[in-house]
């Protein structure tokens, strides 16, 4: 199984950046997906998810009204849109498969981690 994570950088304050997440080796059109933050000196923590078919979408309190998580099961892809993104949004991102759960031990798969950087 893998997961491939692309996108991140770096970007000012109010701007935006797209997240992908490619999956193989998994049936990916019966999976949920979720999308994980570890900021610096922190645990890491929920940011969104969605289920496999794309109907159900959830999202952290902090990045509700900013952040889109969509996906497309043709591609086997799954998208984080971040909108309006401030310095707290700032740390390495994590695409993980198997739950919309928040808890991150729910999940089995996990990508390579993408660094996210939002300067003031």
């Amino acid at each position: 199984v893998q997961l491939v994570v692309s996108g991140g950088g770096m970007v000012q304050a109010g701007g935006s950046l797209r997240l992908s997440c490619n999956v193989n080796g998994l049936t990916f059109d019966r999976t949920a997906m979720g999308w994980f933050l570890r900021a610096p000196g922190k645990e890491r923590e929920y940011v969104s998810s969605i289920s496999w078919s794309g109907a159900g979408t959830y999202y952290a309190d902090s990045v509700k009204g900013r952040f889109t998580i969509s996906r497309n099961n043709g591609l086997k892809m799954v998208y984080l849109h971040m909108n309006n993104l401030n310095p707290d949004d700032t740390g390495t991102y994590y695409c993980a498969a198997g739950s919309t759960a928040q808890d991150p031990q729910l999940y089995n798969y996990w990508g390579q981690g993408i660094q996210v950087t939002v300067s003031s």
